[in-house]
């Protein structure tokens, strides 16, 4: 691993020469900027304003600029004098327990190498020395222009160091925390302790960047012009609005992720405060309608046979009508038929007699 940075350990009056190299390193995914249109790169280039003109970065170096506007140059030789015995030292100042040190402090990892063989047993004395002592040396260092502060603690074989904070640099988290008062009770402290043991440990070499990973398949498929996979629907879940329930919920879910049978609600339990709201079950409640109309079909057998009869009585009623009028209707023309024939009868008798009376004057 390349070195960042040369100094020493100063341990009392032991020195400790030393090799700063990063212990971390970025694994995301960076891209680059360009233009939509035609796909050419955005560069950002660094012009003398002077000058009007583009330069080299051997041609750049640091300045201040004063309150007036004015820059005022600053070297490297200038700042290798600065008047701080930490410019090029790691000054041991304390030896602390671990538990005194606050994470959100933590910052950037580094890793301590010894420089060189004259420098491997004061390394392990250190090294040795924090072991047996359980705690983490606290120590000020120069980097990047500025003193910071760091703690070293031992990793493994080697010694690392951590960034630190100054301890005026992290925020009090005020207006953070709810302003309304928030009462909970034992029951829903003992459900969170019983989530929390059913969760159990985890080994954090287990965990890994799924975006990152998602990330690749994607660039993948446009680099071999494939289409890019679809992202999974999220598992919908219902609001849940009570704590209680969401709690023994939450437990009954991770015992089955993890293959275990949970446990059966206990009936002989005690009732739970009032303040605790049972959820409605969303099948009874669908289910009631349906049973309603079950019963108001079997009450409604009588009514249906009583419209049933009446519609047959109608029906009957009105064929009898029916049939009346069409008799009276047959009876009516038989009579205009007789009526009429017996005229026609009638008028040939008078014709006839008229006819022999002519005859016989």
């Amino acid at each position: 691993m390349r070195s960042i940075w040369n100094g020493a350990i100063s341990f009392g009056l032991v020195s400790i020469p030393i090799k700063l190299v990063n212990a971390t390193q970025n694994r995301s995914i960076s891209f680059r900027q360009i233009h939509t249109e035609d796909g050419g790169r955005i560069r950002y280039r660094k012009v003398c304003e002077l000058e009007d003109r583009e330069v080299d970065q051997s041609e750049i170096g640091k300045g201040y600029e004063d309150a007036d506007g004015t820059i005022v140059p600053i070297t490297d030789e200038d700042l290798s004098h600065l008047p701080l015995p930490t410019a090029k030292t790691i000054e041991i100042v304390a030896f602390v327990p671990a538990e005194r040190i606050d994470p959100l402090q933590m910052d950037s990892a580094y890793y301590l190498a010894a420089g060189g063989a004259q420098a491997a047993k004061p390394y392990t004395l250190l090294r040795e020395a924090l072991k047996r002592s359980q705690k983490v040396a606290i120590a000020k260092y120069a980097l990047r222009g500025r003193e910071r502060l760091g703690m070293l603690r031992v990793v493994d074989d080697a010694i690392a160091m951590h960034g630190l904070l100054w301890p005026d640099e992290v925020r009090a988290p005020e207006g953070v925390a709810p302003d309304t008062h928030v009462t909970v009770n034992d029951k829903e402290l003992d459900l969170a302790d019983a989530l929390m043991d059913t969760l159990g440990e985890i080994e954090l070499d287990e965990l890994h960047d799924e975006y990152r990973e998602a990330l690749e398949e994607v660039v993948a498929a446009k680099v071999s012009g494939e289409a890019p996979p679809e992202s999974p629907e999220p598992a919908q879940s219902g609001k849940v609005l009570d704590l209680m329930a969401a709690l023994e919920k939450s437990v009954r879910a991770a015992k089955e992720s993890r293959g275990e049978e949970p446990a059966e609600p206990d009936e002989t339990a005690e009732p739970a405060e009032a303040e605790v709201r049972t959820l409605p079950q969303r099948k009874s409640a669908r289910a009631a309608p349906k049973q309603a109309a079950g019963r108001k079909s079997a009450s409604g057998g009588k009514p249906a046979a009583k419209k049933a009869a009446s519609s047959a009585k109608k029906s009957t009623s009105k064929s009898a009508q029916g049939a009346k009028k069409s008799a009276v209707k047959s009876t009516a023309k038989s009579t205009a038929k007789s009526s009429t024939s017996s005229k026609t009868a009638a008028k040939k008798t008078a014709a006839k007699k008229t006819a022999s009376r002519r005859r016989s004057a």
